[in-house]
């Protein structure tokens, strides 16, 4: 198998991402993107997705452009990085534009390609974690962490990707999805 193209990405994520804490984690950002990385290999062997998602989070989280990805990694990767990665909303700051950038995530992802909706699980499925693990330790303060604090808002999300993500029921990753979005909102 040849691994170069993912090897190459694992090497420019973790450059990408030097010296960033995943948001009051008290771990490396980095290992965001590997756990992503690892998902989506349960899903798929295609080393040109397997590139994007742990690519996925470098446009939208450094200094990295799309140019950059395309030039280094091809059009296919930087394509999907792209589809994974937050439309701003111009004169909103984030918290404004909460909402309307999770609905357009939502819609895009109800469109896109089965290529596209696996990094997207591979990020979600990994993010969902987290705030399950932050869940247990602290409860509903777990809220606290985010910009938008209110967890209806975030289940909402949550559910609405699960439906946009729905044409991968049948793999574990879709699977352990919706188990913990039902232990984190307990339903």
């Amino acid at each position: 198998m040849d691994t170069s193209i993912l090897d190459k990405a694992i090497v420019f994520a973790v450059k990408a991402h030097q010296g960033v804490e995943r948001k009051g984690k008290g771990f490396p950002y980095i290992v965001h993107p590997l756990e992503s990385v690892s998902i989506a290999a349960t899903m798929t062997s295609d080393q040109e997705l397997l590139a994007a998602a742990v690519l996925h989070d470098t446009v939208e989280d450094t200094a990295v452009t799309l140019k950059d990805v395309e030039r280094e990694f091809g059009k296919r990767v930087a394509e999907l990085v792209e589809a994974e990665s937050d439309i701003e909303f111009e004169g909103k700051s984030r918290e404004e534009s909460w909402r309307l950038r999770k609905e357009e995530a939502i819609e895009r992802l109800s469109a896109a390609s089965n290529d596209v909706k696996m990094v997207a699980l591979s990020d979600k499925l990994s993010n969902i974690r987290a705030i399950y693990r932050d869940y247990q330790a602290i409860g509903d303060k777990v809220w606290d962490l985010f910009c938008v604090k209110d967890a209806a808002s975030h289940e909402w999300h949550f559910r609405g990707l699960a439906r946009a993500l729905s044409s991968l029921k049948g793999t574990f990753a879709y699977a352990e999805f919706i188990e913990t979005i039902d232990k984190v909102f307990a339903k």
